[in-house]
């Protein structure tokens, strides 16, 4: 290999990787993006559930171990674990620009993700501060369209919300990573069933379990189609070079299919059950599902404000949806940060906060195209929802074409085998979906993408 990695650190056991990767997969994309994304889909939020648990068995999971796989195989960022997987199996060192695509999606991704991040830290202080006091579903909208005026507020949090994660990534693998994993996750897990169980007390449960599984056929449409597609990237954080990054802390004995598994099916469940509690109290209290990117910074407040002491359910809330935002965060930062360290041996806090500043920077003006720069659109759209549908759309799915055709067709089937270790059968089965499942599948992303979308639409 053309870069040592016995130096690298390692989790401590298969169940501290496990950790990281389902708080890299189970953040903001599954509580926040799930639930405005399906909210959009309103009349065909069953479809799209559908499409997105089978994308998440079919393309999703196949990926996800394939991404661990170069990662582990590699020993390094992604970058240097692409190029060691390809001279190894005799590919072209080309293929290392694919870790590059990677670690360039997740600094966009962390961008505008640090933003959202930061509506939650508001949230959180104004729940400390006594709550967040709305009646009504006018003055939960009004509270929000707030937020959303103010550049200081907006900029101020996605700062603060940067620098708590620079922090963590500062401190190391195992004294970072791993160690705020090991209290966010669990508190986060938590604190979402608390609100489940109220959400069936409180809200309209058997109305949101309607919506979310009604399936329509009439309601198969190419665009929720490629949504559903396109979350079963996100929420699994496929194609940003996370997991990617965290697979080469892997050590050997850790079997893959079976760790990507719980990894896929933990994502689900918090997904479909953040799903559940926040359209159970969407539909008991009034509001529309399609409020968009700031459905539960208008659902769950009106919430609060009708609870007893619904105030201190509130920080909790927030508070805990911060770890999520926070866990996933630190998976986006983590690739490049380890990109510099091992490639010019730059200490890692030093690499961490050099690497937070542009994305700072862009971040701040991602801030911005919510007020004072909202008349500057790109294509018709402002940059936050630029930056989202490059990312989501054409990135993560173009990192993942690539990851399956490099795996699938290129390193070989004895290293894939090797790394993987499933039994011949299921080893088969796998290694097939990933060769022929996987390419069509994104390629019709690409094809509608580029060709389709509006002449279909």
């Amino acid at each position: 290999m053309s870069q040592a990695a016995s130096t690298r650190s390692t989790w401590s056991n298969r169940w501290a990787f496990i950790l990281v990767a389902i708080g890299s997969a189970v953040g903001l994309g599954n509580i926040w993006k799930f639930s405005y994304i399906a909210g959009a889909s309103e009349g065909s939020v069953g479809v799209f559930i559908a499409v997105y648990l089978a994308c998440v068995a079919l393309i999703g999971l196949p990926l996800l171990m394939a991404e661990i796989l170069i990662g582990r195989r590699g020993r390094g960022n992604p970058v240097v674990a692409m190029l060691n997987t390809a001279e190894e199996s005799g590919n072209s060192p080309y293929w290392a620009l694919l870790g590059w695509v990677g670690i360039l999606g997740a600094l966009m991704i962390l961008a505008y993700y640090s933003v959202v991040s930061g509506w939650m830290l508001d949230y959180f202080w104004q729940s400390l501060a006594g709550g967040v006091d709305v009646k009504t579903a006018e003055e939960a909208e009004r509270t929000f369209g707030a937020l959303m005026a103010s550049p200081m507020r907006l900029c101020f949090w996605h700062t603060l919300f940067v620098a708590l994660t620079t922090a963590v990534i500062a401190r190391g693998v195992v004294g970072g990573i791993e160690a705020a994993n090991r209290i966010m996750l669990p508190l986060l897990f938590l604190i979402l069933v608390l609100l489940t169980l109220w959400g069936a007390v409180v809200g309209d449960m058997p109305a949101a379990l309607r919506f979310m599984f009604n399936f329509k056929t009439e309601a198969i449409k190419p665009g929720v189609v490629i949504d559903g597609m396109g979350h079963a990237f996100f929420s699994l954080s496929i194609g940003m070079g996370a997991i990617m990054a965290y697979g080469s802390y892997l050590d050997k004995k850790t079997n893959i299919g079976y760790t990507c598994a719980w990894i896929a099916i933990a994502g689900v469940f918090i997904g479909l059950l953040s799903g559940a509690a926040i359209f159970s109290l969407t539909f008991g209290y009034g509001l529309t599902p399609a409020a968009g990117p700031g459905l539960i910074l208008q659902t769950l407040p009106l919430a609060f404000s009708h609870m007893p002491g619904g105030w201190v359910f509130a920080i909790f809330f927030f508070l805990f949806v911060i770890f999520a935002a926070w866990t996933s965060a630190i998976s986006l930062l983590e690739p490049f940060v380890s990109w510099l360290t091992e490639r010019y041996g730059i200490h890692r806090a030093r690499a961490a906060w050099s690497t937070s500043v542009p994305v700072w920077l862009l971040g701040l003006a991602v801030c911005l195209s919510f007020n004072e720069w909202s008349g500057f659109k790109f294509f018709g759209r402002i940059l936050f929802d630029l930056l989202d549908h490059l990312a989501t759309r054409f990135m993560m799915p173009l990192s993942g074409l690539a990851i399956a055709i490099f795996v699938g067709w290129r390193l070989g089937k004895t290293i894939v085998a090797d790394e993987i270790r499933l039994k011949p059968r299921l080893f088969g089965l796998w290694f097939n979906v990933l060769r022929f499942v996987v390419p069509v599948g994104i390629a019709l992303v690409f094809v509608y993408e580029l060709v389709l979308r509006d002449w279909l639409q």
